[in-house]
């Protein structure tokens, strides 16, 4: 196996639909690079909990962060096992059936136990999430302060079992299915776009829109 290919284990083999399994890791490290936003999975006193993430990539590396006073990040800081689901909806796929509509998507599945980032490398962890989310916007803020840093906590996940699924066919139709032709039947695309930027309560009138801003603002149009 090259360190291009994700590890074929069958914890991470996707056993419904196995065609759309990708094992490329760039195509793992392309989609965590677009999403902003996971689902970390947890089993906290015998129950199953899912808390939505910010995220980002760092390397070999998948970073979340959250409050130190959170219970839910303190437990999963323990070393017990975690899944994170990324998933990018691309589009809708109407079939002329309901059974055969369904979704583009690319999605992965990232399982491991997290580490407690601390020190330098904890600042450099919350410039990488915070460039992620909002490109360019960590040098136009001021300072972390320490009270600021102390209640945040930074979890790194490594990337070494995960699972990615594509989905991007086109609609399922052969010559001799039967189904009425007169159904409209195709792909609806989809994306995340920006709408124009919203100035808070307290920014004086007139005060530029940040470049981080207007540059996020061009790449979603």
């Amino acid at each position: 196996m090259s360190n291009h290919e994700l590890p074929r284990t069958e914890l991470t083999r996707v056993k419904r639909l196995d065609e759309k399994q990708v094992f490329d890791r760039d195509a793992l490290n392309a989609l965590l690079d677009e999403a902003i936003f996971g689902h970390v999975a947890v089993v906290r006193e015998g129950k199953p909990l899912v808390l939505p993430v910010g995220i980002g990539r760092d390397g070999n590396h998948l970073l979340i962060h959250g409050s130190t006073g959170s219970g839910i990040f303190r437990e999963i800081a323990d070393g017990r096992d975690v899944c994170v689901a990324v998933t990018l909806l691309d589009g809708l796929v109407y079939a002329r059936s309901a059974f055969e509509s369904s979704m583009h998507y690319r999605s992965a599945v990232i399982i491991g136990t997290a580490t407690v980032i601390e020190g330098d490398q904890k600042l450099a962890a919350l410039a990488t999430l915070t460039n992620h989310m909002m490109p360019g916007r960590w040098d136009e803020v001021r300072e972390t302060t320490k009270k600021e840093l102390a209640a945040t906590m930074v979890l790194s996940i490594p990337l070494d079992v995960a699972s990615v699924k594509v989905s991007a066919g086109p609609v399922d139709e052969f010559e001799d299915d039967g189904d009425d032709r007169s159904i409209w039947a195709g792909i609806l695309p989809l994306r995340v776009v920006a709408g124009a930027p919203v100035p808070s309560e307290m920014t004086p009138e007139g005060t530029p829109v940040s470049p981080s801003v207007i540059a996020q603002t061009q790449r979603l149009v």
